[in-house]
């Protein structure tokens, strides 16, 4: 899967927590929307909305980070489904720093051969 059809199957499946998301398509959208964050906070600040604090955003990184918040926990969700593990798993990012690990490492492992409980 490459990066194009990884984003419209997320964008396809705007708020489909079911199923299961390869680590392709998990990936190329954690990398498209980093880059079009970056390119959001950019005209942010070329616009002259710039904030002092890292925890405010400008309109356009507002916009966007609103936009993509449904898509990213379901692609999330789904991730961990090809995994063979609930989307509550999630909460493990609730945990500082130990739980984001643990999410790390099931988003960079193959998932499961076959079909699992999720599909």
């Amino acid at each position: 899967m490459n990066m194009t059809t990884a984003v419209k199957t997320v964008f396809s499946k705007y708020v489909t927590f079911s199923g299961r998301a390869p680590r392709s398509e998990f990936w190329w959208w954690v990398l498209f929307t980093v880059i079009v964050s970056i390119i959001a906070y950019a005209l942010d600040s070329a616009f002259g909305w710039h904030y002092d604090t890292l925890q405010s955003a400008g309109p356009i990184s507002g916009l966007w980070s609103l936009a993509t918040i449904l898509p990213n926990l379901a692609v999330t969700v789904r991730r961990l489904h090809d995994t063979d593990r609930s989307g509550w798993w999630i909460f493990l990012t609730l945990i500082p720093l130990i739980g984001a690990l643990i999410l790390l490492y099931w988003y960079l492992k193959p998932g499961t051969p076959g079909t699992n409980r999720f599909g």
